[in-house]
């Protein structure tokens, strides 16, 4: 990217980018993702269509920024000292009803990720491969204090059985992902699988 191309996409605030954020954010519950429009971001945000496209490229680019800039901080800043703690810490970052809304969202996105690969693409880029990394991260401290051996054979399918912990249990419970199942599900299922007590 040229000096120029960075100066001029550099011109928006951490306040201003979060503000439209947001704004996709309500749009995207209001519509879902294949009826939201960049005229309809620039509408409720006050902007013109030429500032978003300069500044995201495209509504995927867009999207999945504002995905990751909902996320309620880093994985790789959750260090507790357990991996149960950390996994405990992870799910009580976001209240239940933030949680349901979320997954709702989520929900939504996967779906629309089938007929956008655009979107499923940004998507990783921006939100799925970081979080990966972060999360092998604080498995590898795991790892490296004791807690899971280094050749346990559920550690590659722990993201796995994360995202599956949200995605079924309105399918299978008719009732959207709480701390508390999340907390019973990690002590039940994960920690188990890798052989980390739970007390």
């Amino acid at each position: 990217m040229t000096d120029a191309a960075t100066a001029r996409r550099s011109r928006l605030t951490p306040e201003r980018a979060a503000e439209l954020y947001e704004a996709v954010l309500d749009l995207l519950r209001e519509v879902g993702y294949d009826a939201l429009t960049m005229d309809a971001v620039a509408a409720r945000t006050r902007s013109s269509k030429a500032t978003l496209y300069r500044q995201w490229g495209g509504k995927a680019e867009l999207v999945a920024r504002a995905i990751r800039h909902s996320k309620p901080g880093r994985i790789s800043d959750v260090d507790t000292g357990s991996l149960r703690g950390d996994f405990l810490a992870l799910v009580h970052r976001e209240d239940d009803c933030a949680m349901e809304q979320n997954t709702a969202l989520m929900r939504g996105l996967a779906m629309a990720t089938h007929t956008n690969p655009d979107l499923l693409q940004a998507f990783r880029e921006q939100v799925i491969e970081p979080e990966m990394t972060e999360l092998r991260g604080m498995l590898s401290r795991a790892v490296d204090r004791g807690e899971v051996a280094p050749d346990n054979p559920a550690l590659p399918f722990v993201v796995h059985m994360m995202i599956g912990a949200f995605a079924t249990r309105a399918l299978i419970d008719e009732q959207p992902p709480t701390q508390d199942f999340l907390s019973s599900y990690i002590d039940a299922v994960i920690l188990p699988a890798l052989g980390v007590p739970t007390t």
